[in-house]
């Protein structure tokens, strides 16, 4: 009778392992699938921030041009 519910204990801890193992997995992917999107964002974000520092230091030539023909 022991050793029956010794093995009833032991596959209840395995299953609860293994539902601890498939939630574990299924939030790994979602939390790569989230680093994935935020690196792209950042791209994106940085992409845009360089194209803003670039018509910025446009419009300061473009200033200091008109400054200087004046």
């Amino acid at each position: 009778m022991a050793m029956s519910d010794d093995l009833q204990t032991l596959e209840q801890k395995i299953d609860r392992l293994i539902n601890i193992c498939a939630r574990l997995q299924k939030e790994n992917a979602s939390l790569r699938e989230r680093e994935a999107s935020l690196l792209r964002e950042r791209s994106r974000l940085l992409e845009k921030n360089e194209l803003a520092r670039s018509r910025v230091e446009h419009m300061i030539v473009r200033l200091k041009n008109l400054n200087s023909e004046s």
